[in-house]
């Protein structure tokens, strides 16, 4: 056999290994939305993703290794807000309104998501430490970069509080739209 086909043939199969393993973390990432994390089981996933349970395996050994994938499956379908433009703006009130009011909006369209994720956490380990990893980190970033600003030396962790899912589901039960709820959040933190 030729170099050349054997290549040809490495490469089918690693894009077919790819499809899989794409497959099964969209199955996944839609089981976990639809019943949430600790419901979904490897059964269900072969079945949704028209594989093996040993393929799930065999691609995600454990739920430390699929949540990764899930995430990245998600996120590609559902993309965060880029808040980059959010931190020209001048002062600390109006990037941090910006940042709020586009990642308002992200939870808006992705609540039922974000809801099933953050209200697992606390009983799903794997999940809990995927999130330490991962959203946490993002938050904590967007926090130290938009607390500068402001004056007062408590204004970071209202900012955390400001950018947590759960407080904006909080407003938005309270009635609020992701505009007004940016702003009143905003208050919260100059006016403290």
């Amino acid at each position: 056999m030729s170099t050349q086909k054997r290549r040809y043939e490495l490469k089918a199969r690693a894009e077919s290994q790819q499809a899989t393993r794409d497959r099964i973390a969209a199955a996944a990432a839609s089981l976990h939305e639809e019943v949430g994390v600790a419901k979904t089981t490897v059964a269900d996933i072969a079945r949704r993703a028209g594989v093996q349970r040993l393929t799930v395996y065999n691609h995600f050994p454990d739920l430390d290794a699929l949540l990764p994938a899930c995430t990245a499956h998600y996120r590609a379908r559902h993309p965060l807000p880029d808040l980059e433009p959010a931190f020209a703006l001048e002062g600390a009130a109006d990037p941090l309104r910006a940042v709020l009011a586009a990642l308002y909006g992200w939870y808006r369209e992705n609540a039922v998501m974000q809801r099933r994720v953050h209200g697992e956490r606390s009983t799903v380990p794997e999940l809990d430490a995927w999130l330490r990893r991962s959203t946490d980190v993002m938050l904590a970033t967007l926090a130290d970069r938009l607390a500068p600003g402001f004056a007062q030396p408590d204004a970071r962790p209202l900012i955390a509080l400001a950018l947590d899912f759960w407080t904006w589901q909080r407003l938005d039960r309270e009635g609020l739209d992701d505009a007004a709820a940016a702003a009143a959040m905003t208050g919260a933190v100059a006016h403290n």
